[in-house]
């Protein structure tokens, strides 16, 4: 990721909109993401990573 976070695109947690830039404040938003589309599906992608990292943390824990 090169390009200037300012110029990125980020989702919204609060609203649900994709926003490009610093639109909104730092804790509602996610990002950033290199397209649009990307960030439309931030909250797959959160959720992804979610369950991803519990798998990691219960396979250390047994």
């Amino acid at each position: 990721m090169s390009e200037d976070p300012s110029t990125q695109y980020w989702y919204n947690m609060k609203t649900g909109e994709v926003e490009k830039g610093y639109v909104s404040s730092v804790v509602d938003r996610v990002g950033p993401f290199e397209t649009h589309e990307e960030a439309e599906h931030a909250l797959e992608k959160l959720r992804a990573n979610s369950a991803k990292w519990a798998e990691d943390d219960a396979a250390d824990n047994t």
